[in-house]
């Protein structure tokens, strides 16, 4: 018998045959995203980087770990829809806000929300799961728009990223569902 064996009374259950209905995708397994490979983090700004993890392009969403190894700036941008976020390590916040995100926090960003990303300087470096959904819209520092970025423009980001590092830009389509 194996360790804990008598406490998984699960382990007599026959598992589902037929797994995944004719239209749909298999999962997507990708193991230890957040310390894996630095070359798989896609540079999103001068100091942060994207490591994407699912991509849907038809609802235009997709979840990354975004990470900054030290004090970190995306850019001042605006979401027309939600966000959510959970942080695995590091400190990180929106200029506009009050609060500061460390390890296990949780943060719902409700649609129409604009802020400035940063991260701060900790000795961990900031790593936290997004989950994007709808285009980022890039602000000045009056709040005026000064330009896009969706979906699209991220799996061409990296693609282009993953071609010259030598991971290949089709790696990327493995993430696409």
């Amino acid at each position: 018998m194996q360790p804990n064996e008598g406490t998984e009374f699960w382990r007599s259950l026959k598992p589902i045959e037929t797994v995944f209905r004719p239209d749909a995708s298999p999962e997507t397994y990708l193991p230890d995203v957040a310390d894996v490979d630095e070359r798989y983090f896609v540079p999103f700004s001068e100091t942060v980087s994207s490591r994407p993890l699912w991509i849907a392009p038809r609802a235009n969403k997709w979840a990354d770990i975004l990470m900054a190894k030290s004090a970190g700036l995306v850019n001042r941008h605006y979401h027309p829809h939600e966000v959510l976020a959970y942080t695995i390590s590091g400190k990180w916040g929106y200029l506009e806000h009050d609060w500061i995100a460390t390890k296990g926090d949780f943060i719902y960003e409700t649609p129409g929300e604009s802020h400035t990303l940063v991260a701060y300087h900790h000795p961990d470096p900031m790593r936290v799961f997004f989950v994007v959904t709808g285009p980022l819209i890039w602000l000045d520092e009056n709040g005026e728009t000064t330009g896009s970025f969706d979906v699209h423009d991220y799996i061409a980001l990296c693609r282009a990223h993953y071609d010259a590092v030598g991971i290949g830009a089709d790696y990327i389509d493995g993430l696409i569902r």
